[in-house]
């Protein structure tokens, strides 16, 4: 069975001959984040080093979004997979357990309906958006750390001087982890009728702080900073594996698992990469980056946009 990494990390570095190789990816992956040309000779080293570990469980083992010392699994993960990230964004394979293995997060259901069909909600039928939030407000941790990003992404927002974007992207991170997805998937993709709704929804990860800059950069930009960061680099893997489109697939989905793409979606919110819908009255979602002045390096660029704003499997 697949392992997470922290345990496999662990186990390798009690065999010394594990250890040692492992110390060698170490330093491939830390020049690598250094942005530190390597040499042919370093390369073939790093590769090697990546082939011996064979079937180490280090080869194979996975993480998981809510677990503890997230980043630091990550780094393991990174660090024996570092040539997948040759040159290109393609990143092939998510860090991340397929979601079907993951712990399912289950809400008492009826304990909500019986809650909100005693109360004055009932009159939230024409904003689907609106009532979510109530029923978030019913769970103690969904409306604490729903409070948490929405206090700390509001302050200052619409200046980029005020605004702590980096707490703000923590703050959604948390969110978006801690809270089950039977709460967070129904105030992210709540069904809008009218542009109210729409508006509310448009407005639930605060995007003054968390979406947008005062000038669009270039979404070539955008992937560099999103390389940089384990979690953001994770995510992108993540979102690439289980939101692919495919134009012959009659669902437009290479997976063919909308909620695992769903769940992919979310997963990128709170990152550098941060996507948001686009306006009131849709349901297109885009990154707030633009494709201009990309040179000749457009191609690349109009593919990371597209990953959001034309993906049919999303």
């Amino acid at each position: 069975p697949r392992s997470d990494c922290i345990a496999a990390e662990q186990l390798c570095l009690s065999d010394s001959t594990c250890n040692a190789t492992y110390r060698v990816l170490e330093n491939c992956a830390l020049a690598k984040t250094r942005f530190l040309p390597l040499d042919r000779d370093s390369r073939v080293r790093c590769l090697n080093a990546e082939l011996d570990l064979g079937n180490s469980s280090l080869l194979h083992c996975k993480c998981h979004r809510r677990m503890k010392r997230q980043e630091h699994c990550l780094r393991v993960f990174w660090t024996v997979h570092s040539s997948m990230t040759d040159g290109y964004f393609n990143l092939e394979t998510s860090p991340y357990e397929n979601p079907a293995n993951e712990e399912h997060w289950k809400t008492d259901y009826n304990k909500l309906a019986a809650l909100l069909s005693g109360s004055q909600l009932a009159g939230d039928a024409t904003n689907p958006c609106l009532k979510a939030t109530h029923v978030c407000n019913l769970s103690k941790k969904c409306v604490r750390l729903r409070t948490d990003y929405a206090s700390i992404c509001t302050k200052g927002a619409g200046s980029e001087d005020a605004c702590d974007r980096r707490k703000c992207h923590r703050g959604l991170r948390n969110f978006f982890e801690k809270v089950p997805e039977d709460f967070t998937k129904r105030i992210l993709f709540c069904p809008c009728q009218d542009e109210l709704c729409g508006e509310r929804r448009r407005k639930t990860i605060v995007p003054d702080c968390s979406f947008q800059y005062n000038t669009k950069p270039n979404c070539l930009w955008l992937l560099d900073s999103c390389l940089e960061d384990h979690i953001c680099k994770s995510r992108l893997a993540d979102f690439q594996q289980n939101c692919q489109p495919a134009d012959m697939s009659p669902d437009g989905c290479s997976q063919h698992n909308h909620a695992a793409c769903l769940q992919a979606y979310m997963g990128m919110i709170g990152t550098p990469m941060t996507p948001n819908y686009v306006s009131n009255s849709s349901v297109e979602v885009s990154l707030w980056c633009t494709c201009e002045s990309s040179g000749n390096q457009k191609e690349k660029c109009d593919q990371i946009l597209g990953m959001f704003e034309s993906n049919k499997c999303l």
